[in-house]
């Protein structure tokens, strides 16, 4: 596996790196300690520029290179979740119910390594808009950045990402032009009948059995409602009603996470979930209150760009590490909001066998990060060559 030779040599203070933001999760928008860590970082490599407090904490920083040329972004997500770590690492976080369970701790290291090799080489013309963001996994930063202008402000006219894949082979590359991951929208339903009783359930307007009634029938809105061959997913979630076993609660409430790939999918669903949820009630006698929020769109990727970054990825893997075909996810992701804005395309790194994303014994495999380092660099020089 052809990792760039200066960055294998970035090995062991790569893993310093990313074990010291491991032990630090931050979350959302509040990222404040990792920003300063990352800002420091880049201070020493030699950046020509470092804009802080985009979208609160995040950063965008630009490396020149040696001739006049395009802007190309590259970007890292770098918000933990609220998740108590069972890793058993002794680098385990040392913030209690946060954790770094999705790697972005190891995603910021990717891209820092990156930056200290082109600050070091600079063989590519034009810049290099190195993008840390905050509040992917919970409130949209990458809508907020692009909604703050860092596009055109700092003149991007592409944008790449890579997530990191475990239980897929160490090394491979896995992407796909158009959709890759789903929309997804959430839903909360509250339910409010009349409490009493358990011994008199005559007295009272029980909101358990309505609930019960409209989850199961939710379930439809996928198999009676969508056209075979399209893609959609009706999940509930979470379900609460109830404090003793001989009490009929008032109120009972439940969410669901619905996921789709196209606005007319996602406008059937939205408009069926209404009509169930509103049906049900009047049959049951109870008063139904729904929040329904938008959330992250399809992440999709152009197609040119992803061929592009698929055949940066065999020099870096090999050929036989790539499948730039592999079909799309019904997970989420908010470089939705970049790529809708400029060309550019998403790629998942596989990290080999390990607990999965968002699981609480998750780590990020160290081994990966000079990789993934090595792609992001060989991209820009690919993408913008010195004449």
């Amino acid at each position: 596996m052809p990792v760039l030779n200066r960055i294998a040599a970035l090995s062991d203070e790569m893993t310093a790196w990313r074990r010291h933001l491991h032990q630090h999760p931050e979350l959302t928008f509040d990222c404040p300690a990792t920003a300063a860590y990352i800002a420091g970082r880049l201070r020493d490599f030699g950046v020509d520029e470092i804009h802080p407090g985009i979208a609160r904490t995040g950063i965008v920083a630009i490396i020149n290179g040696r001739g006049p040329g395009p802007t190309i972004g590259l970007r890292a997500d770098m918000d933990a979740l609220p998740i108590q770590e069972t890793s058993g690492a002794a680098h385990a976080s040392t913030v209690p119910g946060r954790s770094h369970a999705c790697g972005h701790d190891g995603h910021v290291t990717m891209l820092l390594g990156a930056a200290k090799y082109l600050c070091e080489t600079r063989r590519f013309a034009g810049r290099v808009a190195l993008i840390f963001q905050p509040a992917e996994e919970d409130g949209g930063g990458g809508e907020v950045m692009v909604a703050e202008g860092v596009m055109d402000r700092f003149g991007i006219g592409q944008v790449y990402a890579l997530h990191n894949a475990p239980n897929v082979p160490f090394g491979k590359f896995v992407t796909t032009p158009g959709p890759l991951m789903a929309a997804v929208d959430t839903a909360w339903v509250t339910l409010t009948g009349k409490g009493g009783h358990g011994a008199t359930p005559h007295d009272c307007i029980d909101p358990i059995p309505a609930a019960v009634g409209m989850i199961g029938a939710l379930q439809t809105i996928v198999s009676r409602n969508l056209f075979a061959l399209d893609e959609l997913v009706v999940s509930v979630t979470q379900i609460h009603a109830g404090t003793a076993s001989n009490i009929i609660p008032e109120e009972a409430w439940f969410c669901a996470t619905i996921r789709s790939f196209t606005p007319e999918v996602r406008d059937m669903a939205e408009r069926r979930f209404h009509e169930i949820v509103q049906g049900h009630a009047a049959a049951y006698g109870v008063q139904a209150r729904i929040v329904y929020e938008r959330g992250y769109p399809p992440t999709v990727n152009h197609a040119d760009q992803t061929a592009f970054a698929a055949g940066v990825a065999a020099e870096i893997s090999g050929p036989d590490l790539v499948d730039a075909a592999a079909g799309r996810e019904m997970g989420a992701e908010d470089f939705a909001y970049m790529l809708n804005a400029r060309p550019g395309a998403y790629l998942f790194l596989g990290t080999g066998p390990g607990a999965g994303l968002h699981h609480a014994a998750f780590d990020f495999n160290d081994a990966i990060a000079p990789v993934g380092a090595s792609f992001f660099a060989r991209l820009v020089e690919r993408a913008q060559p010195l004449a």
